[in-house]
């Protein structure tokens, strides 16, 4: 069966920026399983796994555009650090959830000195050139039920 909008697929991958670090793999754990053509992985990656079957590998560099999107220098903000009096110690890459006009936001410190603090709602993967290397594992119809709900079912359970 080949990858098509519908089906559930289930991928070992290592994912790393230009200079060779890993940023995540599922090496050592349980493949990343999705369904295909719902928006749940980067638009990159499911593009280049499209027509993919099982036993598969590739190498997919995605830009920017098609994964995180380009940074916003708009989205760092240099906040005071009284601001964060429930906060003892911060520390660079700590993350807090703020409100926003659009729900809850992640923002990352990025930089702390005595009086204030600067934290950066772009994603940290945002800008970013994303190398994967991917070996399908699996390709399936989704069930009715996956479909409905936008994604997949374990076997012996659901998890909501």
């Amino acid at each position: 069966m080949q990858i098509a909008k519908g089906t559930v697929v289930s991928i070992n991958y290592t994912l790393t920026d230009d200079a060779h670090n890993i940023i995540d793999s599922s090496a050592g754990g349980e493949p990343l399983a999705y369904i295909h053509g719902t928006d749940n992985i980067i638009p990159g990656l499911e593009k280049a796994l499209a027509g993919k079957s099982t036993g598969d590998r590739l190498e997919v560099s995605v830009p920017p555009q098609e994964a995180y999107g380009l940074r916003d220098e708009a989205l760092a903000q240099v906040i005071p650090r009284d601001r964060f009096e429930s906060v003892q110690d911060i520390e660079i890459g700590m993350q807090f959830q703020t409100p926003t006009s659009d729900g809850v936001s992640i923002v990352t410190v990025t930089s702390v000195d005595k009086e204030n603090i600067t934290v950066d709602a772009n994603h940290p993967l945002a800008g970013m050139m994303l190398h994967f290397s991917v070996e399908v594992i699996e390709v399936r119809a989704a069930t009715p039920e996956e479909m409905g709900h936008g994604h997949i079912h374990s076997p012996g359970g659901h998890h909501h």
